[in-house]
């Protein structure tokens, strides 16, 4: 067989699925582990959902996990002559035939076999029907005439061999009443034109694959390789849908969570390599195949993905972490102004501790972004008469300081606590809340210190 060669091909009716992604990383991945090519089909064909701004979010949302396409982008709803004239030819040959029914009678068929609970299969009524029968005035449908006798194999490099009785495949509509091709059709020309190898995706196309492989054999085209990943579950165990939270890159992006993190979070659900957990983009494509993909559904986990991104905001450098914080800010909050970011660079180092998203960090860092403080009003409730007389001591002590560090600022905090026969928090709250705006965020003393002498007096006095 030639050079590797796989596809990712979404239809852009919504925001790019979180299963979807991970099957465009083991596509991509697979390509690269064998020197091949990946490609980027946008399915187009339904007119009234498919936008542009979901095209270009799909796009976006690939470049930025890390994934980018061989070749031009190819655009199913170009390539529409091509795939009626398939379906004219397969019509010529006897291999399909022209369908008269009803949309009534097909409901009527549903219903019956909804009342008997079996999977609804069209009967083949029109599938003989002589000319001489062929009734006036309707639009036929054209549908595809499938094996009857038998039974065919699917010989899947996740799922092993698949056999499937013949006959419970459905003669299947392959252009619609109006003469525009169904997915099935378009689809299976789509990769055959395309050069197609390996045919990766959700095992929830394995019917979809029984159907396309009668079209490649009758039209005497090469048979690609298919593989049926496992669908990604809830943590319920349900098929997760686009409804569910968190079900599409955006919803992580704006919380925080770094590409890095969510691409090897994904390449470790439901695929294995030894007991590595961390890769890097060069690891994933050197170590990555398809023996390693489980068999069964994979779940959803977001506390290992907030794991795996708090793995990342610890290893990875300063350098690297501010320009993540910058880039998440201007997306999603505010612009960091340029004479703080050294500041918080600086700070990174508690700044991120505890931290699991880039949000968790923006937000321990507000207080260095704002020079006015936003105060939670649950929490300004906590300064009491008590509190404010606490405050105004330390500032009084911290006034007469000639060094700032935390070996000057200790001994002020530990007198307060032994003169108002309090503990730390009793000291600590009250300065935090006074300084940041909420008595949750980093430590004291590294606020204080962050700050400055002059800045930490000026919000101390602010709210005495």
């Amino acid at each position: 067989m030639s050079n590797v060669a796989t596809r990712f091909a979404p239809s852009p009716t919504g925001a790019l699925h979180i299963g979807g992604v991970r099957t465009a990383l083991f596509c991509w991945l697979y390509s690269k582990n064998k020197k091949g090519t990946f490609h980027l089909r946008i399915e187009d064909t339904d007119k009234e959902r498919s936008k542009d701004e979901h095209k270009d979010q799909i796009i976006k949302s690939l470049k930025w996990i890390g994934i980018e396409h061989d070749g031009e982008l190819y655009i199913q709803s170009t390539k529409i002559n091509d795939h009626i004239d398939v379906a004219n030819d397969l019509l010529k040959n006897g291999h399909a035939y022209k369908c008269y029914c009803s949309t009534e009678e097909i409901e009527d068929q549903k219903k019956r076999a909804k009342q008997k609970k079996l999977p609804y299969t069209y009967n083949r009524k029109c599938r003989e029907l002589s000319e001489s029968d062929v009734p006036k005035d309707i639009k036929p449908v054209v549908r595809f005439k499938s094996k009857i006798e038998g039974s065919s194999i699917l010989k899947d490099l996740v799922q092993g061999d698949v056999e499937i009785d013949n006959i419970t495949i459905e003669d299947f509509i392959i252009l619609r009443n109006d003469g525009t091709p169904t997915y099935n059709l378009s689809a299976t020309v789509d990769d055959h034109q395309m050069n197609m190898t390996h045919i990766i995706r959700g095992d929830d196309h394995k019917i979809n694959t029984f159907k396309q492989i009668q079209i490649y054999l009758l039209m005497k085209w090469n048979l690609p390789y298919f593989a049926h990943i496992p669908l990604i579950h809830t943590l319920e165990g349900k098929k997760l849908s686009k409804r569910d939270n968190a079900s599409t890159l955006d919803d992580y992006s704006k919380i925080g969570i770094m590409p890095d993190a969510l691409r090897n979070y994904l390449l470790r659900l439901g695929w294995s390599y030894k007991d590595k957990e961390i890769f890097t983009i060069k690891e994933s494509i050197e170590h990555f195949n398809l023996e390693g993909i489980g068999k069964s559904p994979s779940k959803l986990d977001m506390s290992r993905i907030l794991s795996m991104n708090e793995h990342y905001i610890k290893s990875i450098s300063e350098d690297e972490l501010i320009n993540h914080i910058i880039k998440y800010c201007e997306l999603y909050k505010e612009k960091i102004p340029v004479e703080k970011v050294d500041k918080i660079k600086q700070s990174l180092i508690f700044l991120k501790n505890k931290a699991k998203t880039l949000e968790d960090i923006y937000n321990n860092a507000k207080y260095i972004i704002f020079d006015e403080v936003s105060f939670n009003q649950d929490d300004l409730k906590l300064i009491d008469d008590r509190a404010k007389k606490i405050i105004s001591e330390f500032s009084n002590k911290v006034n007469d300081l000639k060094v700032f560090n935390k070996e000057t600022l200790e001994p002020v905090v530990n007198n307060l606590i032994k003169t108002h026969e309090t503990n730390f928090k009793g000291v600590g709250q009250p300065l935090r809340i006074a300084l940041t705006g909420s008595k949750f965020g980093p430590g004291i003393y590294d606020i204080i210190i962050s700050l400055g002498n002059d800045e930490t007096l000026k919000r101390l006095n602010k709210i005495i």
